[in-house]
């Protein structure tokens, strides 16, 4: 089984997000000097829409980084980066971003949480109401429209942000670590949650930051492979599993296993480099 090396999007299909040879450095001060570190080095990525890519590699490695860029979270330090053919920026419609905390306002409820995102993107009113209790049902937390944060588990406040980030139906979500704190039961049924609302909802264009890399593949249409910082891509690859995916069913799956080995020792022989000042 072979991965793809290339960054090319599919043929004939106008990407979602293309990003051509993007550096990205950061001000550290060390020793009383002032010196730039080297976040991000030549990233050539295009995304096609519908795709749901993964972004894999060790902490540090500037995943979160290019993210925030996408997102308009954090200024590109180029002009090499489009997102519908647009460049990035702050503020656009077209965008969900779901952080690794559930980002909830305390004072609200799940329901006035889900319902502010469409306000604020200021959706049809009469939709907002019935199209937030609908997500609130999908996600699984029917009767804790009213409940608050506070009150609700780990778990339970990433479903809510789930429902909140679909809510507001963008082309394109991106996900920064969204499980990564949960234990591995909630975990799973969060996967399979996102993966039902990804088949679901016309396959939006999802990119998606984790270190877990069985969560990589069991969700991913990529996976995409970063080096430790300076991050660059070492490895794009196409997972051969078909859609509607069962994630808890994947691990009894040759192929699931097939793409692990082989992504394992991608990572390992990155590590081994790292090690050796390569």
């Amino acid at each position: 089984m072979s991965g793809v090396e290339t960054s090319d999007g599919r043929a004939g299909v106008v990407p979602a997000i293309r990003i051509r040879g993007y550096d990205h450095t950061y001000p550290s001060e060390k020793d009383g000097q002032l010196r730039l570190v080297e976040a991000l080095r030549g990233i050539d990525l295009s995304i096609g829409s519908g795709e749901f890519v993964s972004f894999l590699g060790p902490s540090g490695c500037g995943k979160t980084t290019l993210l925030n860029v996408l997102g308009g979270l954090e200024a590109p330090q180029s002009d090499d980066i489009r997102i519908l053919g647009e460049p990035p920026r702050a503020g656009r419609t077209d965008i969900a971003y779901m952080f690794a905390r559930p980002a909830l306002f305390p004072w609200l409820t799940v329901l006035q949480n889900v319902l502010l995102g469409m306000e604020v993107r200021q959706l049809n009113e009469q939709e907002r109401l019935p199209r937030a209790q609908r997500f609130i049902q999908s996600v699984g937390l029917g009767g804790f429209e009213d409940a608050y944060p506070g009150q609700l588990s780990q778990g339970m406040r990433q479903r809510a942000a789930l429902a909140r980030t679909f809510s507001l139906n963008s082309p394109i979500l991106l996900m920064d670590e969204p499980f990564g704190a949960l234990d591995a039961q909630t975990k799973l049924t969060l996967q399979e949650l996102l993966m039902e609302l990804f088949e679901e909802g016309g396959k939006k264009t999802v990119v998606f930051v984790t270190h877990d890399l069985g969560e990589a593949i069991a969700l991913s249409d990529r996976v995409v492979v970063f080096s430790d910082r300076p991050g660059r891509i070492i490895k794009d690859y196409k997972v051969p599993l078909s859609h509607p995916r069962v994630v808890e069913e994947l691990q009894g799956q040759a192929s699931y296993h097939e793409v692990y080995a082989e992504l394992w020792q991608t990572l390992a022989q990155a590590k081994r480099n790292t090690q050796g000042g390569h």
